[in-house]
């Protein structure tokens, strides 16, 4: 079994991340590719120590590259959309913006 830090990269820091993190309750986090939405409530709930109303899955293609002659690919991603119960405090991660 990973770990909870081995399952959540990142968060995803964007304009349209931080809009549903304020407006919605909803953490946006780059996953782990084969972690299950089970995997990623507990995840959270270990880390932030908040409660998780559900977990919402996407699965990004990498994008083609090319330097000049030479293409390759970004490896594939998976984004997790986590939303809150209501009540819970929403953690900071994203302050200096």
């Amino acid at each position: 079994m990973k770990s909870a830090y081995q399952i959540l990269q990142r968060p995803v820091i964007t304009e349209k991340g931080l809009a549903i993190k304020e407006n919605q309750n909803t953490l946006v986090f780059r996953v782990a590719k084969a972690a299950s939405k089970t995997e990623i409530k507990q995840a959270v709930q270990s880390i932030f120590k908040v409660k998780v109303n559900s977990v919402r899955t996407a699965n990004y293609p990498g994008k083609e590259r090319r330097r000049g002659k030479f293409a390759g690919y970004r490896p594939d991603w998976k984004k997790a959309y986590v939303r809150l119960k209501a009540g819970e405090k929403m953690p900071e991660y994203a302050q200096n913006l």
